[in-house]
């Protein structure tokens, strides 16, 4: 049943991995790339250390004129790296700098001419066999990648549910770190989204105020307005929601960042998510009832149009969210 249903959920949104990309070559781990098949830990490595992990997904795609990759926002995205393991007390013993030419390292030595997803992570090195990860542990950091395809293009759209399990509060468990145990929680709420036959939950804070998705945000449209939740209500500081704000209030739409109730979903014009992985993704319906008339509405339109301008080099302006790889002569 639950294959059934993400068979029919295959067009609703994009994947991270390109079934026919294959496995990468090249990695990058701790200093120097290493081949992909080679770059193995012990069993007894993966288990606490993972407790503590933090990770950054970012993407480079493939400009329009084909010849170049464009890796999107690459230092905003590594700031937050080091961000995320300062607020998880481990030490990334490489500098921002240093894992910005990583980065290119793994896209050149892979040769990609596609869009492409990259992961840094970092975990503590070595056999940790303390459940209570202790602080101040050097990383060992990864740079994996793989290609995946742009939902951008595609005239899509899901289905969205809020969810019974509410967002861990910054108290608890702060959303603004990027770690991998934070990500539990949103997958219990997309478990039960899907088993009740929605794609993506919308999940609800501690104070029952909308707070984002699972790994997106959230912004909904009322009377020609951007409405999204201030970064206070247990979302990740998402540097895809910050480029989406940014371009509307270019494009001189209204926008307000404030606290927002369960029912104003079912009253909204116009509802997006907002991520790395997602881009920008309509959502059709919630909780069963169509938002608007259930195809993605003018400025959701506006945002994502601008969004895949920008993102494949079409776009003038933001040079500065734009790492240029060039591709190697194919002629």
């Amino acid at each position: 049943m639950i294959d059934d249903q993400r068979a029919g959920r295959a067009g609703t949104v994009d994947s991270l991995v390109d079934p026919d990309g294959g496995d990468p070559d090249w990695l990058w781990r701790s200093g120097g790339l290493v081949p992909w098949h080679e770059a193995r830990v012990h069993v007894n490595a993966v288990g606490h250390a993972s407790v503590a992990a933090v990770f950054e997904g970012l993407k480079a795609y493939l400009a329009a004129d084909g010849e170049r990759l464009l890796v999107f926002r690459l230092d905003d995205h590594l700031r937050r790296l080091h961000q995320s393991a300062r607020i998880c007390r481990i030490e990334i013993p490489w500098t921002a700098e240093e894992l910005h030419t990583a980065v290119l390292e793994v896209l050149a030595a892979n040769g990609y001419a596609c869009d492409v997803y990259v992961r840094p992570w970092a975990y503590p090195a070595g056999i940790i066999r303390e459940q209570m990860v202790p602080a101040g542990l050097r990383c060992d950091v990864v740079v994996d990648s793989w290609p995946f395809r742009s939902g951008l293009a595609d005239e899509r759209g899901c289905r969205a549910a809020v969810s019974s399990w509410l967002r861990v509060p910054d108290a608890s468990a702060p959303p603004r770190a990027k770690a991998f145990s934070n990500y539990h929680n949103g997958r219990l709420a997309l478990m039960e989204a899907r088993e009740n036959g929605h794609d993506w939950p919308i999940m609800l804070n501690e104070r029952l105020k909308v707070s984002e998705g699972p790994a997106a945000c959230v912004a909904l449209v009322r009377d020609g307005r951007v409405i999204t939740p201030a970064l206070t209500g247990g979302l990740l500081e998402s540097i895809t929601r910050d480029t989406a704000l940014t371009l509307l209030a270019e494009a001189d739409v209204p926008v307000e960042v404030r606290e927002v109730d369960r029912s104003e979903l079912y009253v909204a014009d116009e509802i997006f998510f907002m991520g790395t992985a997602w881009e920008i993704l309509p959502v059709r319906a919630v909780d069963g009832l169509t938002v608007g008339d259930g195809t993605p509405g003018p400025l959701t339109t506006l945002v994502r149009d601008a969004y895949m301008r920008l993102v494949r080099g079409e776009s003038t302006g933001h040079d500065e969210w734009l790492t240029e790889l060039r591709l190697p002569d194919r002629a």
